[in-house]
């Protein structure tokens, strides 16, 4: 009796979690999809928080440009090794979370992530359809750009390795040729990038460790499909790294071009030659970025209902995303996804620190019953508040309020090299250490 063989042109995401996934994917499928999601028309706009984080002190171009290497790399370093352990295991993300804090401890992370992923699918949403108007002008009004994309969105995520395969073969290619021509027709005005001050430095590097570990609470989800480790991990950090750091050089140009206007920071790319090609181009191409959201919501949620068929899920949470941006004030809202995105860079550390150098790896248990282990919950909530302590970067008013009072408290002051996403990600990887141990000596 011969075993089927996979035909990897064919192989899908199983419907259910009770399912084997079918490992597919190798380095040029990962490096591709990472660096299509590296590539975001947030990041165009997003530029000026890299070149001004603190506001009146911005760095000169080579200071940023240096920041959005330093930052990418420490944070797909971090996304990177997230995705290790769904390679090994098979498992998504927040399922992996039940082999750190037991089934049931892995709930309440994992609902954090449904809120965050449906909050940044729906202003992918927004951002997809402001860009297609920008592109074609308002005679098609936003609702209905909005629908579209939301639509396209529901359709990739029913075949999502198909998706990934897809962006590989033909969408990778006409995003290198669009940034390509968009740079050269950007810089060849002549934006004024010099000048400026290496006070923010630091600030700046830990707004692009932030924006790159966002994705690590998504990593395993299409980790898992990977032949190998080390193609897993070198996607991430190469496709992701190059594509971010290109993405924020140009905005930082077309930033120069209209005085910082993050209002009309698209306004140069549809105005150079062949502009509104090329630039509609990464419209349509952000339709990958809702896509990531929509189907890491989906195997999230699936984490709490196991053997609910994907497929339903994925369409459900699509409406969803949809109406939030027809609807929402989106703008608002990502504050407050910023504060949720902060409770994954300590959580990551403890994993690493557990699974890597503790021998988690061999004991990793992902099972609907795996036991409930509090003690790891500790040193994640520690650095999760040493995230903001340590942060100056603004996000709610109450909040800020909040962690202003603990610091006058302890008496800590801020000091402009600190950076918060090494604070939580060090005071959470230290203190797993000695709770873990401890744990360890009391068992014997």
């Amino acid at each position: 009796m011969t075993s089927a063989v996979v035909d990897p042109t064919r192989a899908e995401v199983p419907l259910t979690l009770d399912e084997e996934a079918p490992r597919t994917l190798g380095l040029l499928d990962q490096s591709a999809f990472w660096a299509n999601l590296g590539v975001s028309l947030l990041g165009f706009a997003g530029a000026l928080f890299l070149l001004d984080p603190l506001g009146g002190h911005p760095l000169p171009f080579a200071g940023a440009v240096l920041a959005a290497v330093v930052g990418s790399l420490i944070g797909t370093a971090m996304v990177g090794l997230a995705a290790i352990p769904g390679v090994r295991t098979g498992r998504p993300a927040m399922v992996l979370l039940r082999g750190l804090f037991g089934a049931r401890l892995s709930y309440v992370p994992t609902v954090l992530n449904i809120v965050q992923m449906i909050g940044w699918g729906a202003y992918e949403l927004w951002v997809i359809a402001s860009g297609a108007r920008a592109v074609f002008g308002g005679a098609v009004p936003y609702g209905v750009w909005a629908v579209v994309a939301g639509a396209v969105t529901i359709a990739l995520t029913i075949r999502p390795l198909g998706s990934v395969r897809l962006l590989r073969r033909y969408v990778t290619a006409g995003v290198v040729i669009a940034m390509v021509w968009l740079s050269v027709a950007l810089f060849a005005r002549g934006p004024s990038l010099g000048g400026g001050s290496w006070d923010a430095f630091a600030p700046a590097v830990d707004y692009v460790i932030a924006l790159s570990v966002s994705w690590v609470p998504m990593a395993a989800d299409y980790a898992r499909h990977s032949r190998t480790s080390g193609s897993a991990f070198a996607g991430v950090v190469g496709g992701y790294t190059i594509a971010q750091v290109a993405c924020l050089a140009l905005g930082i140009a077309a930033l120069a071009l209209v005085g910082n206007d993050m209002d009309k920071v698209w306004d140069p790319f549809v105005a150079a030659p062949l502009g509104a090609l090329f630039f509609g181009i990464l419209v349509l191409r952000e339709v990958d970025q809702s896509f990531a959201n929509v189907y890491s919501t989906t195997v999230s949620i699936q984490n709490l209902a196991p053997r609910v068929d994907r497929r339903v899920i994925s369409a459900a949470i699509g409406v969803v995303t949809t109406v939030i941006a027809l609807y929402a004030n989106v703008n608002s809202y990502a504050a407050f996804l910023s504060v949720i995105g902060a409770v994954f860079v300590p959580m990551f550390a403890v994993l690493v620190v557990d699974y890597f150098l503790l021998g988690g790896a061999s004991r990793w248990n992902t099972a609907e019953d795996a036991p409930s282990r509090w003690f790891m919950v500790v040193p994640w909530l520690l650095g999760f508040a040493a995230y903001w302590v340590v942060t100056a970067t603004p996000t709610v008013g109450w909040w800020d309020g909040i962690w202003a009072d603990v610091r006058s408290a302890v008496g800590f002051e801020r000091q402009p090299w600190m950076n918060a996403a090494l604070a939580a990600f060090l005071v959470a990887a230290l203190l797993t250490l000695p709770t873990a141990l401890g744990r360890r000596r009391r068992a014997v």
